[in-house]
């Protein structure tokens, strides 16, 4: 009996009087993750989990006092006087601020990450007024390329994570929304929808994607209502786009042309037709890209709207987006809708449910490309005579600008333009959904158990039709001739779902041992079927339905993949100071062979907080140093889902004198075809000075790509003709540079954050015996660069006859025509391996971005610089526009060509005698290789924030003016400098694209 009272004392002593809860956040209302919560006086504690809430029981008698703490925020001591505490609010101890990043399945203080990520919060990319998200993220990141390589309304943007390139499969990264990998593009999410986004750049950041994880992540968190807050923000824009005057080809006009046309013939010895005698009465003429081309409207409107109480929460962003392109008949529209809703059953459990739609509708002329692969506009227009009227004199508009049957311009026989752009269909829907729910349940402290269930769909359809009216170069068009008449209807329709369940367990031992461990299995499936049906035989080009065909042909497809993985993780730190992550996952792919099913995907990383030692505390200047090293494998399945099969082709054979048509097979199959692999280290270092005013990261990293999805041509003697396996190697490696300072505080406010990363790369092994692989007139050699431009080296001209007989020759070479360098040395010039070699790395040797934001009271003012240097582009439209035979119209610098031994021009361009140009414009040479670097302002704004008292209405007002693409700064002679890749197998070829704009924007941020 006595022991059994001394029991009941003891427990009654030890047990909690009562549990005290609450939620600890950053000045942004962010919660802080791994805070620490003691109570006054006594070892009891607690941490804050990945939301920032924390329960302790406190022990003894009232009154009771907890002190909350974290590294780099000033440390609170708060009274108890209820159970419930609620928000509490630490603030910036003017060290570094310690911000919650979105990581791999999570989220993770920014002061512990020790792989390469980069963060980025929607308030710092508010002020860009632009359609698309990755518009708003140029310049943004170190060792991110991010391209416009064309200004089509809705497309355009590619982006590169370290300079990662392919030799067959793909190298765009993987894009993550709210934890689902999305199948879609960026350029259908409303950029207003998104909170933050985070760039894993390192294998060890991003390994736990697996398999698809070579080319880097992108990871998208939309916007949720914060605790305790409701707001309607309403954001509107409208804009002005035009072509930037200094990017335009400088074309000849109608009396350059006429003059170049009586040069050519006076220069032959022919007769100079009469409509070329006086060429100085046509004046300016037509100018092609003025006429197809218009100042574009764009705009854009966005309503958010936010509510939160103690169990629920939602968030709801309504967009409506449209753009006209500078080309005329081109545009694009968005109308999408976000609702991400969470509800607190308890302290226990919450249910989460996000929904996005998107509709989107677009008309896309058949604007990029080479006048000869199709009717493309841009080029092709250029290349029309200036001698042509686009418009009647009496207002009607002609179907053709030359036709060669009594309407000779003197060049090439075609359509007007004018009319084409506007005769011919081309558009464009899509619907696409995604849904989002989940359920996290706490059985104790600390463990956090979550599934998610996500659902995407996705339809398309595109509609064209082309009638005999249209025409194209060397084809005019036609009132009359059906034959021409042609259309073509296509569909696509794509689901996919993500199942994943989690364990995520917080704890602390002995005070200072933190850990976070991560345990959890995932499996996704997707379902594609596409359809695409072709019609001709139209009556007329009245109705344009594809019915109206008498013949339509067509085809269907269907895709399928699956992926079944589980991953792994575990995040340790000893007092926030030494760092250790390991994580691994495991992918089971359907799209790889099934002996090699399976991959598995490890990384380790370590960090050293060393500000946080005695010895470093004591150095003043120094706020924060940490240092960070990592090693992680990854891989790339972007590849077809079908590749590790046996390939079918085509087959006809005569059986009992019957001609039969059939399938057989054209290949191997591969039972252990898996996914390339991509093995990394990064070494980091971030430091901080004189309280955060100065701030700078580095990294360097090194990254071998083997097991290269690669198409081996087999020898015709096996029966088959090729085999899909993996061989062949490849190596990155760069330096990324990161500064952030504030220049000047106080009532004049100066911030500046800059970037620069240097890039690198080699081919390490090709093939089954380092056979060298070409692309489009790029070739890939062991020991070379990826993706090098290749072709002739031009060598001037032959200046006079001295020098045409002192030097190699080819078919066909006179005195003033093209020189080409004699690369083996054989005493002649041939057109191929033999004296064709590199001559340009297509991947730029540095990328940079600047953004320098200014404020004064209620004043700012921000800019922002994005550049690439040291890298060469082929300008494929020089080949035409620069064309000696007077077939199309010219740039004028073919005056400077070379006209006799007294005038020879500037060595670049020969003579424009017949019969020669086509070795000048048709080898592929250096001739036509320039410098593409580039130093772009993409965006200049200037905004002013009308002032309200805190017990107003309304919140905040902001009108802001802007400016994107303000100007240019680049020696390339194209339209655009970013027009290629940034590196790969058939990158640095601009092949003329549709014009980036200069847009002018006038837009309004309300806050109620």
């Amino acid at each position: 009996m006595l022991l059994m009272l001394l029991f009941e004392t003891a427990t009654a002593t030890a047990q909690p009087q009562s549990i005290v809860k609450g939620i600890v956040v950053d000045k942004e209302n962010s919660p802080v993750i791994g805070a620490s919560v003691i109570q006054k006086g006594t070892v009891n504690g607690a941490i804050t989990d990945l939301n920032g809430n924390f329960a302790l029981p406190m022990q003894g008698n009232k009154p009771h006092v907890i002190i909350i703490s974290y590294v780099g925020m000033k440390t609170q001591e708060i009274k108890v006087t209820n159970e419930n505490i609620g928000q509490i609010v630490l603030t910036d101890n003017d060290k570094l601020l310690d911000e919650v990043v979105v990581v791999s399945y999570g989220k993770q203080s920014k002061r512990l990450i020790t792989g390469s990520v980069q963060s980025l919060k929607a308030t710092e990319l508010a002020d860009i007024p632009v359609a698309q998200l990755s518009q708003k993220l140029q310049g943004k990141l170190a060792g991110v390329q991010i391209n416009q390589v064309t200004g089509i309304p809705g497309q355009g943007m590619q982006i590169r994570i370290r300079g990662q390139a392919s030799i067959s499969a793909g190298s765009d990264p993987l894009i993550v929304v709210d934890g689902f990998p999305i199948n879609t593009d960026l350029a259908n999410i409303n950029p207003d929808e998104i909170e933050t986004i985070s760039v894993l750049k390192d294998a060890s950041a991003s390994s736990l994607y697996g398999s698809r994880a070579a080319n880097g992540v992108v990871l998208i968190t939309t916007k949720r209502a914060k605790a305790g807050t409701s707001s309607l923000n309403v954001s509107a824009y409208t804009g002005v786009q035009q072509i930037p005057n200094e990017l335009k080809p400088k074309m000849m006009n109608a009396s350059e042309f006429a003059q170049f046309k009586k040069e050519i013939a006076e220069e032959n010895g022919w007769s100079v037709p009469d409509m070329f005698k006086d060429p100085s009465q046509y004046g300016k003429g037509t100018d092609w890209l003025d006429v197809i081309t218009r100042s574009a409207l764009m705009q854009n409107y966005s309503v958010n709207y936010t509510t939160s109480t103690e169990k629920f929460s939602t968030s709801a962003i309504a967009g409506y987006m449209k753009q006209e392109g500078i080309l005329l008949n081109s545009d694009y529209s968005r109308i999408s809708l976000r609702i991400n809703s969470d509800y607190k059953f308890n302290e226990k459990l919450k249910l989460g449910f996000n929904f996005a739609g998107t509709l989107t509708q677009n008309n896309t002329p058949n604007s990029d490309g080479t006048w000869y692969d199709s009717p493309s506009i841009i080029q092709s227009a250029l290349l029309t005579s200036p001698l042509a009227p686009w418009k009647n004199e009496d207002g009607s508009i002609p179907i053709n600008a030359d036709d060669w049957s009594g309407h000779s311009y003197g060049a090439s026989a075609g359509p007007n333009w004018y009319n084409q752009v506007q005769v011919v269909k081309n558009t464009g829907k899509s619907t696409n959904a995604i849904a989002n729910g989940f359920l996290e349940y706490e059985p104790i402290k600390g463990l956090i158990l979550k599934t998610s269930l996500n659902g995407e769909i996705f339809n398309s359809v595109a509609d064209a039709f082309t009638p005999s009216t249209a025409g194209g170069i060397f084809n005019p068009g036609s009132e009359t001739d059906a034959s021409r008449i042609s259309g073509s209807h296509g569909n696509n329709y794509t689901y996919s779902w993500l199942w994943e369940n989690t364990a995520n367990y917080t704890f602390n031992l002995l005070k200072d041992h933190n850990f976070d461990v991560l345990a959890g299995w995932t499996a996704q499936r997707a379902h594609t079927e596409t359809g695409a049906m072709y019609g001709k035989d139209y009556p007329d080009n009245r109705i344009q339905a594809l019915s109206a065909a008498k013949t339509i042909t067509g085809s269907t497809d269907i895709q399928d993949w699956a992926l079944l993985s589980f991953v792994s993780r575990l995040n340790y730190n000893y007092k926030h100071k030494y760092l250790l992550s390991l994580t691994y996952r495991t992918d089971g792919s359907s799209k790889f062979g099934v002996d090699n099913r399976w991959g598995g995907f490890p990384s380790a990383s370590i960090g050293w907080i060393a500000s946080e030692e005695k010895f470093i505390k004591n150095i003043k200047p120094i706020s924060y140093l940490k240092f960070r090293g990592s090693y992680g494998v990854v891989g790339n399945n972007n590849v077809g889902n079908y590749t590790q099969y046996a390939s079918m082709v085509n087959t006809n054979a005569v059986i009992n004198n019957l001609y039969l048509s059939g399938k057989s097979l054209g290949g191997f199959n591969n039972a252990m075809l898996g996914w390339e692999n991509t093995k990394e280290w990064d070494l980091g270092m971030d430091i901080s000075f004189f309280d955060n005013r100065i701030n700078f990261s580095y990294d360097y990293y090194h990254k071998t790509t083997d097991d290269l999805l690669y198409n081996v041509e087999l020898p015709i003697s096996s029966g088959f003709t090729n085999f899909n396996t993996n061989i062949g190697k490849l190596a990155f490696w760069g330096h990324e540079f990161m500064l952030s300072t504030q220049n000047l505080t106080g009532a004049f406010k100066w911030n500046t954050d800059f970037n620069i990363a240097f890039n690198d790369n080699k081919v390490l092994a090709l093939g089954t015996s380092n056979a060298t692989l070409y692309g489009d007139n790029t070739i890939n050699q062991v020991g070379k660069r990826i993706g090098e431009l290749f072709g002739l080296v031009q060598d001037g001209v032959y200046w006079n006859q001295k020098d045409f007989d002192s030097s190699p020759k080819y078919t066909g070479a006179q005195v003033g025509t093209i020189k080409y360098k004699d690369m083996d040395s054989s005493g002649d010039v041939t057109n191929d391996e033999r004296d064709k070699r590199p001559i340009g790395r297509t991947s730029p040797v540095a990328t940079l971005g600047m953004t320098n934001t200014f404020s004064y009271r209620h004043f700012d003012l921000s800019f922002v610089f994005s550049g690439a240097f040291g890298h060469k582009m082929y300008n494929y439209f020089d080949r035409f526009a620069t064309n000696l035979d007077g077939s199309f119209n010219v740039l004028k610098e073919v005056n400077d060509r070379w006209r006799s031994e007294d005038n020879p021009g500037n060595g670049k361009h020969g003579k424009v005698i017949s019969g020669t140009t086509g070795t000048e414009r048709d080898w592929f040479s250096s001739n036509f290789v320039y410098d593409a670097s580039y130093l772009t302002l993409k965006n200049i704004t200037l905004g002013y924030s009308i002032p309200f008292k805190k017990t107003e209405a309304i919140k905040s007002l902001r009108i802001y003016g802007s400016v994107q693409q303000a100007f240019v700064i680049t020696k390339y002679p194209g339209n655009n400098p970013e027009a290629s890749s940034s590196g790969g197998v058939s990158a640095g070829i601009d092949y003329t694209r549709y014009p980036v704009p200069r847009t002018f924007t006038l837009g309004i941020n309300l806050n109620l």
